[in-house]
């Protein structure tokens, strides 16, 4: 795997470890990935949780938990690290100014369009943003508004298909329709973007992500355009990352058809895996709830049957009968385990082999 570059900075290997909140990805599991060569990611969502102060409120909370999380990645890692902030987020402006004051190397951001994003940027400011988008025509609008508003264009794009984890950018209709797959999107969005790289003579890469979890994925999906990959799911299964072993333990149990699409109550659709929690909220045994922490915008709290945070915690911690985990269509496949460091080894492995499989299929021709 080629080296990435993005604004300058250089990724020894390919691969952005996803952002996953509340607490799955904090700063063990992201400094653990930049010491591989690859981007170690903390999820900015629900810190407060996991940093609970009750002199704080929930917002304070939250960015003294980034401040704390952010500071720890980089005493354990010479690597490259960064954050992860959903636009939804409440207090999606004041995670941005302390992601740059503490001089995170790439804030990653998705969850609508950070339209705004560069705004932030002071002229002594060393972080590069990457937005997350789920279609050429997003790529499109956010150079376009960033090259005008602040003559500044994007130091890579992150496109999210809708094999991935989490939340998802999608309709429920469109999650299975072939023509918003991942190998349709990247290419679109290179397109998109080749026009500004051209125009402006500035390298954008594109990385790919959603349902990656293999070398044999990442060798494909670089056939169509990208320059990396992001990767969330394989690297919960690993000692480093930060949630709980039920939780961990809930990707190596799961089967094929526990990877299932639910309604969040931030008015999205994600992945999860099945279990009793979500059952009941199928059921209508969940009670609409009143919103303790106002951490999302979108979150309908008048029909919400539960507060999404606290379930989303609860399973961090271990509480799989009172809360979920989000995950990617791809987590079954786990059966054990593992290290960063081994799945690192394995990606590699896996890739090498795709390249010789490759030159082997073409020596036959």
């Amino acid at each position: 795997m080629r080296e990435l570059k993005i604004g300058g900075l250089t990724i020894p290997v390919p691969i952005i470890q996803g952002g996953m909140g509340v607490g799955i990805s904090m700063s063990g599991l992201a400094s653990a990935v930049a010491n591989q060569g690859g981007v170690g990611v903390i999820s900015a969502a629900g810190l407060a949780m996991v940093h609970r102060n009750s002199a704080l409120s929930y917002l304070e909370a939250n960015i003294n938990g980034l401040k704390t999380e952010i500071r720890k990645a980089k005493e354990k890692s010479k690597g490259v690290v960064g954050v992860n902030i959903m636009v939804a987020m409440t207090d999606f402006a004041d995670l941005v100014q302390t992601s740059i004051s503490e001089k995170v190397d790439i804030i990653f951001s998705g969850a609508g369009l950070p339209l705004q994003l560069p705004g932030f940027l002071k002229d002594n400011s060393t972080t590069r943003l990457v937005p997350i988008v789920s279609s050429g025509r997003a790529a499109k609008l956010i150079c376009d508004k960033w090259k005008t508003l602040y003559n500044y264009l994007p130091d890579a794009f992150v496109v999210e298909g809708p094999k991935a984890g989490g939340h998802l950018g999608f309709k429920r209709n469109q999650i299975e329709d072939t023509n918003y797959s991942l190998e349709e999107l990247v290419p679109q969005v290179v397109k998109e973007v080749r026009v500004f790289e051209e125009k402006f003579g500035q390298e954008i890469p594109v990385i790919a992500a959603g349902g990656i979890y293999s070398g044999q994925d990442i060798y494909n999906i670089i056939q169509k355009g990208a320059k990396g990959v992001q990767i969330g799911t394989r690297f919960v299964t690993t000692e480093e990352c930060d949630a709980s072993m039920n939780f961990k333990m809930s990707y190596v149990n799961a089967r094929e058809s526990d990877m299932e699409i639910i309604q969040s109550p931030v008015g999205m659709p994600g992945r999860a895996i099945r279990n009793s929690f979500i059952d009941k909220v199928k059921d209508g045994l969940k009670k609409p709830i009143k919103c303790p922490f106002q951490c999302i915008r979108t979150c309908d709290v008048s029909s919400s049957p539960y507060c999404i945070i606290s379930a989303l915690y609860n399973a961090y911690k271990g509480n799989m009968k009172s809360g979920y985990a989000f995950a990617g269509s791809n987590a079954y496949l786990a059966d054990k385990i593992t290290t960063v460091k081994e799945i690192f080894r394995e990606l590699g492995e896996e890739f090498q082999s795709a390249i010789t499989q490759y030159q082997s299929d073409e020596t036959k021709k």
